[in-house]
This record gives structure tokens, sequence and C-alpha cells, in this order.
């Protein structure tokens, strides 16, 4: 028979369509385990800083939870234990504390971590948190005795040292590199080389799109369980995306569709959909959940006075924002300490009711001589709650007389806005709605909203010496009962003052597909470790 050249080559082809087949499955096959061992999550904010010293934002903190690692960390029952320190002690007067590092700890350039990191990280935090500025107050000295070995002397004893170095409220302690953590607090740190279990891919970073984050091969876990934020820190897939979505019914198409495998803070409207699909599964990883408030800015009109403070402490009806912010997931919060802390109570909440007192508010603004000043609300339209809330708290306010104007910006411009010490006209703002989880508010010892000290305090700068008096004094009280003396007294001052004023307390659940387990539910910190994919 004869083979034309034509068929020659329809043989040929065939051929090789008929070898290529298994590369094909092969690349499919390894495309497939690929996708299994990448986790790609929605987060509530995009990541604008990096640095989680510079800011108490919790993106920036969860991304530090990521590439750095910590001295101490808390486990599930809320306990501090060793993470990076292998050994420490405290000597018979309790003045002098040593540390001796674990083993196998190294940065991502390939460098050992050494004790004068460790020193230097300690004395940048200590700049800026409040249980850092305690520690430092309190501190003789702070230094290294060898590469692995470093003290804290005190001036005099301080039982929560140790709880303050494993405190999970943003600005926690996370270990830098020596010339890194020499730069001041006030100075953003550019660089992400920690030594964590992840390493920050900046090859892939897509600013305002995502930010990828890879395994660190070379991270040595501690041999301890999993437990909480401490125990061995065990990565169990190779890669993690963070996707920025803002558009909530986008987040919730990529999410039905196995795009993403985690949505941070779903849209409440969505809330039945989620639970409606088979795929996918709401799980609330904070129990106690967070308190909304608002923080008003003390240095600048019209809420230097404290009358104008008053006016929105009795202005804000806690129900109608609970409404927007978490339907049938929130409830009103009367303390300064939360709702289910124990020091939580009940002093000097008189002001307190329901659907809120708009004529008080308005006689309030009047007695603090108020004469139409602009007051501008930092509004951030990618948090869907927070932007909603901050529109209905601008129209409360123009309701009673107030020229209430909103300056919208993603989070990312407003935690940089709020920086600003200036008055409006020179970019500054009046007020601004944020969260904090309510475990925090349980010590006032590191809780940043909770302190009083003027131009030292968080955002809005309130300023009471009485109050901060008492505060002190937490870390030297020894029984609960004393600390819920205390907390009476402080709360009561509080009031007066009126430092922020809270908006409700809600939980807020996840968005996953159940194929995404493993997920350490604790307060303040998302961790990443430990989570995993599981074929449907």
């Amino acid at each position: 028979m004869t083979i034309s050249r034509r068929n020659l080559l329809k043989v040929g082809l065939a051929a090789g369509a008929a070898m290529s087949v298994p590369s094909v499955l092969r690349a499919q096959t390894e495309a497939a385990a690929a996708a299994a061992r990448t986790m790609r999550m929605v987060k509530g904010i995009d990541l604008r800083v990096f640095d989680p010293i510079w800011t108490t934002t919790n993106i920036t903190a969860d991304h530090g939870l990521a590439i750095y690692d910590t001295l101490f960390t808390l486990d599930s029952k809320f306990m501090s234990q060793p993470q990076m320190v292998g050994r420490w002690g405290v000597s018979d007067d309790k003045k002098t504390y040593t540390f001796e590092l674990r083993d196998g700890l190294g940065w991502h350039d390939g460098t050992p971590v050494t004790a004068a990191d460790c020193v230097a990280s300690i004395r940048r935090w200590g700049q800026v948190a409040p249980g850092g500025q305690l520690i430092m107050g309190r501190a003789s000295d702070i230094s290294k005795k060898d590469d692995k070995t470093f003290t804290i002397a005190l001036k005099e004893p301080l039982g929560l040292l140790i709880d303050l170095l494993a405190d999970v409220t943003p600005p926690c302690l996370f270990v830098m590199r020596e010339k890194d953590a020499s730069r001041p607090a006030t100075d953003q740190v550019t660089t992400n080389v920690g030594s964590g279990p992840f390493r920050f891919n900046e090859a892939l970073v897509r600013p305002g799109s995502s930010y990828t984050y890879d395994r660190n091969e070379q991270y040595v876990p501690r041999s301890e369980p999993s437990d909480g934020l401490a125990g061995g820190k065990i990565v169990k897939v190779d890669r993690v995306v963070w996707d920025n979505i803002a558009d909530v019914q986008t987040a919730f198409a990529a999410l039905q569709a196995a795009e993403i495998d985690y949505w941070e803070v779903p849209a409440v409207d969505l809330y039945p959909l989620i639970e409606g699909d088979s795929n996918l599964d709401l799980q609330v990883l904070d129990k106690a959940g967070s308190d909304a408030y608002v923080r008003l800015n003390c240095l600048q009109p019209p809420f230097n006075n404290v009358k104008a403070r008053q006016a929105i402490l009795h202005l804000i009806d806690q129900e109608a924002f609970m409404k927007i912010m978490a339907p049938n997931y929130g409830r009103p919060v009367t303390s300064i300490f939360s709702n289910d802390n124990l020091v939580s109570n009940n002093e000097n909440t008189g002001w307190y009711k329901k659907g809120g007192d708009p004529e008080k508010a308005r006689q309030l603004f009047k007695e603090a001589g108020y004469a139409g000043e602009k007051v501008v609300i930092l509004d951030p339209t990618d948090w869907h709650e927070g932007d909603n809330a901050s529109q209905f708290l601008a129209a409360e306010l123009r309701k009673i007389g107030i020229n209430a104007e909103l300056a919208p910006s993603d989070w990312g411009g407003v935690s940089t806005r709020r920086a600003k010490k200036d008055s409006v006209e020179n970019g500054g703002w009046s007020m601004f709605i944020s969260t904090q989880f309510a475990y925090s508010f349980g010590n006032p010892l590191t809780s940043p909203g909770m302190l009083a000290s003027g131009d030292k305090a968080w955002y809005g700068w309130p300023k009471n010496d009485e109050y901060e008096a008492l505060r002190a004094k937490w870390a030297d009280v020894e029984t609960l009962e004393e600390r819920k003396a205390l907390a009476l007294k402080m709360q009561a001052i509080w009031w007066d003052f009126v430092g922020d004023v809270k908006l409700g307390n809600y939980v807020t659940p996840i968005a996953r597909r159940k194929t995404l387990t493993g997920i350490i539910g604790m307060p303040q910190l998302i961790p990443m470790w430990n989570m995993q994919k599981t074929s449907a």
C-alpha cells in the first residue's frame, strides 16, 4: 500500500498527540495539587501598612503574626507560654528576668536570631505599646548577656511582666532584626524579613490587589502541640494568598466558585445565602466578639470640650448602630471593660438610654459653645459596616444641627489620617469609628484604647490624670477583687471625661469553604498555620 505524504502527516500528528496526553494529564494533576496546597483568603481590608509596631490595625498584626515570631504568646486558655524563648527565670528579689532563646531560630535572610535583636525589639515596642511603656518605665536595664541570652532588670518587681510580653493586643511584641528594630517606632519599617513560619513574597506583591505568603521551610516549630497561638506552628499549605476584593457580591461569588477559601468579613445581608450553600460555612472564631466605638479628637474643637464629648455619649443609639453593623449578632455595651470580662461593671452608666437622647445631646453641644464648626468623620469605604455606621453617625449629628462632613477613603487612608493632630482645616479629623476585640478591654495596661495620657494615648489623645493614676495601680494589685474595685473607680471617671463612646458589642463570623479546616479561633489575631485544605 502506498502512503501519501498527507496521510503520513496525519499519522505523525496523531502519534504526537497520543504521546502528549500523559504530559497534559501530568500538568493538570500538578496544577490541581498546587491549588490544593494554596489557600486564598479575602481579609477585611487592604494591607497598606506592613510594620506591626507602627500601627494597631489588625490586618497588619496578622501580617506580623505570619512573618515574625514572638518571645511569648497565649494558649487557648489565655495563659502565657514561651515561643521563641527556650528557658527563662527570675531572681529571688523578682527584679531581674533572664531569657535564653531556643535553638533553630533564624531570619528569612539566613542569619541567626540573636539576643540583640530581642533587646532592640522590646525597646522599640516599648515606645508605643501600653504594656511595653509600663515595662520601660519600670526597667533599669534591658541588655544582652550573650548571643542567645538577654535580661530585663527592673527597679521594682512587676509580676505581670511575662503576661505583658505575651499579650496579643496590637501592637504585639513581634521580634525584628536589630537593624530594623533600631528605627524609632514612629518610623515605619519597610522591609519584611522575619523569622516566622511564613515568608512574605515581595516579588508577587500586587498593591491593592494581592499579597502572597510562602511556607518558610527553614522554620523550626516548637515541639509542643498547637494550642491557641502557642505550641508548634505547623504550616500545612505551601502558599497563602490574600486577595483584596472590596465588592461583597464579587467576594461571595468567588467563595461559591472555590476561587477563594476564606472570607474574613462577609456582608451581614449575605449570611442567609452562605448558610444555605452546602459547601460553605459561617464560623465564629472569637466568641466574646468586638466592641465598636467612636474615637473623638480631644485636641481640636469641638471635642476638646468635655461637654461636646458628653453630647456624643447621649446621642448614640446603640441598638440602631448594631442593626446597621451586625443585625442579630449585636448587643449594647456600657462598660469600658466590655461585657463579659472579669472586671466588667455598671458603674456610672446612667447616661445609657435605649434609643439615645438627641435633645440632651443638642443641649450639651450648646453648653460647649458649639458655633457651627465643621466636624469631619473619617469614613472607611472599604469596610462595609463601618462605612454604613459612619454615614448614619453623620446623619444623626446633622439632625441636631451639627455641621458633620464625611471624609471617605479606604481604611489605609483612615489609619494614616487619624495619626494627624492638626485641625480639620489642615488635614486633621474630628471622629472615626473603629472596633477592638472585647478580650483586650479586660486589661487596661495593654489596651491602647484605654489610655488617657494625652499625647501618649491612642488616636484621639484623651487626657485625665486621675484616671491614669488609677490605671497605673493595675500592675501592682494582686487579687481579682482588688482589680474589680479599681475597675469601678476607673470607669466612673472615664464616663465623666468620655475617653471614647461605645456603639455596641457584636460577634462577626468568618465564611469559609468546608474544605478549609484547622482554623484556630483566638481573639485579636488570625494565624495561618494549622489551616489545611481537604478534598471536597
